[in-house]
């Protein structure tokens, strides 16, 4: 069976917000639109998207780093959003394994978002439907576009190709052969909903200044640098996962 989904290399990703305009333009001139922005600007501003970049600093001196967190709907191959759905508005496509909302089902009752551990699907406020992540379902399989274009907008706006799309059940493609060589991992395993999308981890950097091997004041006997982020995920201190699926 057929799996689209995308591969995030978080290693690469500087969190210029490429991917979250480029998602909006497209799916709200495309079959997900027009996605609402009510009051952009006000105290209490509601709007609609399918992606976000979350970003945090994690680490402390001199190992601190900007982390730079995209999400979307994971396209979870057991999705727990789809039984829950009262009209069958959620459903999970058989020939590309997509997760997708039918707006003429939709009620907008908000079971589907309760039942999604990631937070990944949001209330369309002007038209009471609840939306997601398309995987840019009406360009993808456009035969009207070249084969390059076939892809997510937010692929295709990526300045440092961060973002890589394709089957993960093919073990050719490109999304398969990242996950199996750079250790590409799901988000929250522990819910049982074999996310499609995966994730690349970051390599922390070594900072080169103060508390580095050439530090003068480590030399003379000072505490040692703070243990490093793969250290303190190890030890508990940093969960990357859940700080970003809690927004």
């Amino acid at each position: 069976m057929t799996q689209m989904a995308l591969v995030i290399d978080l290693n690469v990703c500087v969190g210029c917000q490429a991917c979250v305009t480029s998602c909006k333009e497209w799916n709200t001139s495309g079959e997900s639109g027009s996605l609402a922005d009510l009051n952009p600007y006000d105290a209490d501003p509601s709007g609609t998207f399918f992606n976000r970049v979350q970003t945090f600093e994690a680490g402390s001196f001199p190992n601190a780093e900007t982390i730079h967190f995209p999400k979307s709907c994971l396209h979870c191959e057991d999705p727990p959003c789809v039984p829950v759905c009262p009209t069958g508005a959620s459903y999970k496509r058989k020939e590309d394994g997509l997760v997708l909302v039918d707006f003429d089902r939709c009620i907008g009752c908000k079971y589907c978002a309760w039942a999604c551990p990631y937070g990944a699907r949001e209330l369309d406020e002007a038209r009471k439907e609840m939306t997601k992540c398309t995987l840019c379902v009406d360009r993808i399989h456009d035969e009207n576009l070249s084969e390059r274009d076939r892809q997510p907008a937010c692929v295709l706006a990526c300045p440092t190709s961060a973002r890589l799309f394709g089957d993960i059940h093919d073990p050719q493609s490109v999304v398969s052969k990242a996950i199996e060589e750079r250790g590409g991992y799901q988000l929250m395993p522990e819910w049982n909903t074999r996310p499609a999308n995966h994730y690349l981890p970051r390599v922390p950097t070594v900072a080169s200044g103060c508390g580095g091997d050439a530090c003068s004041c480590k030399a003379a006997g000072a505490a040692d640098a703070p243990a490093s982020l793969d250290a303190q995920l190890e030890s508990g201190k940093l969960h990357l996962a859940s700080m970003a699926t809690r927004i």
